[in-house]
């Protein structure tokens, strides 16, 4: 038996909630990031720099999901300022919904400064904490278009922002009562797992949750194993419908919880910028299961998604509409 939107009532949650069903929604930072071009560590000393992009996962993920023709709204804050605008224009151009995303006149919008090292490692300097991207709050704009979705993805870099827990308590528990869907990507460090208040707020939402979406081993973060058929066997056992993992040039894997498997190869591209590809592989599989592909043919875009956007510069600058993803993928040959 499931209820409106496809939600299980019976503890086992179904699949996706269809697109008709609402918009997906995501909660959190706006961001513009500034690169710097040449490579070494750190910013110890004067040197030219790229900028601004639009950036900050869940603004990534809103833009790759409502650009692969899902209906996407953003809940957010920026600063009254040139890199807000530049980020509401960005967006509101790909078809996000960006009416609960507020620009404050006495907070700067968030910024990253990025700088790649020699092996491919980055520094970041961030003001998230000290920026309008802190001060995201359950407001009457954010209720209304919490009030309409049909799904929530959840970023566990959230988390880290305490002002942003009671606004996705609220937001699960309106979703799910509406019979929507959520999904999560963990996005935890290791180093957080012994956080006691991260780790139970990622499991509330993991308990919630009908797809999960772990790079690597936070797949075992999330599920407190020491190894993926564990992980994904305890993800199962508590009602997470679907797993999709991203597994970097390794390509990527759906799991469902009957057993069924999809692989896909990674697409052989050059890597310019790497920041946002899982964020758009995201994007991509919640859009398109949305809309109703089946797993095999969502993880292809998906990571045809995550591979278009390495190959640009700027976070969300590959984002790819579903027509230019079936050109990327018909021209584009795979590892391995």
């Amino acid at each position: 038996m499931t209820t409106k939107g496809g939600a299980a009532s019976d503890g086992r949650r179904g699949g996706l909630a269809p697109d008709a069903a609402g918009p997906t929604v995501v909660i959190g930072e706006i961001l513009v990031e500034i690169m710097a071009t040449t490579r070494g560590p750190g910013f110890p000393e004067p040197m030219p720099l790229v900028g601004p992009f639009p950036s900050g996962a869940p603004a990534i993920f809103a833009d790759q999901c409502a650009r692969m023709g899902g209906t996407a709204g953003l809940v957010a804050a920026v600063g009254d300022d040139d890199f807000g605008r530049l980020c509401l224009r960005r967006l509101a151009a790909d078809g996000v919904d960006v009416s609960a995303v507020r620009a404050w006149p006495d907070a700067p919008t968030g910024t990253a400064f990025v700088r790649y090292r020699d092996d491919g490692s980055r520094d970041f300097v961030f003001n998230i904490a000290r920026s309008a991207a802190a001060l995201v709050s359950l407001d009457e704009p954010a209720r209304r278009l919490i009030a309409r979705a049909g799904h929530l993805h959840v970023m566990g870099s959230a988390f880290a922002i305490p002002g942003l827990r009671p606004l996705l308590d609220h937001a699960l528990d309106a979703v799910r009562d509406r019979g929507g869907s959520v999904s999560l990507d963990p996005n935890l460090r290791k180093e957080l797992a012994g956080d006691g208040e991260a780790r139970a707020r990622l499991d509330r939402v993991i308990d919630r949750a009908d797809l999960l979406l772990p790079s690597g081993e936070e797949l075992l973060v999330a599920a407190g194993a020491g190894d993926e058929d564990a992980a994904l066997a305890a993800l199962f056992a508590r009602g997470v419908g679907e797993v999709a993992l991203k597994r970097g040039r390794e390509g990527a894997t759906w799991f469902g919880s009957d057993g069924s498997r999809h692989d896909a190869p990674a697409f052989d591209v050059p890597e310019v910028d790497p920041t946002g590809a899982g964020d758009c592989f995201g994007g991509a599989f919640v859009a398109v299961r949305r809309l109703g592909l089946i797993p095999e043919r969502a993880l292809l875009y998906a990571s045809a998604a995550g591979a278009r956007n390495v190959t640009v510069l700027g976070p969300m600058g590959g984002a790819g509409t579903r027509a230019e993803l079936d050109a990327f993928i018909a021209a584009t040959p795979r590892r391995g």
